[in-house]
């Protein structure tokens, strides 16, 4: 089960995160011949001064 985490600047939109994720996931199914069920993806919104 792969557990993928992202650390990114804030500021990204919702939409973004959701295409970043289906773009992940296919190629994790497609690459790592893996299910989309199994492929889990935390983003981590880190303000700039925190970085």
């Amino acid at each position: 089960m792969p557990n993928i985490t992202i650390q990114w600047f804030a500021g990204r939109t919702d939409q973004q995160k959701r295409e970043l994720t289906q773009a992940i996931t296919q190629a994790m199914v497609t690459i790592g011949k893996t299910t989309a069920d199994q492929v889990h993806i935390v983003f981590q919104d880190i303000e700039k001064s925190n970085w």
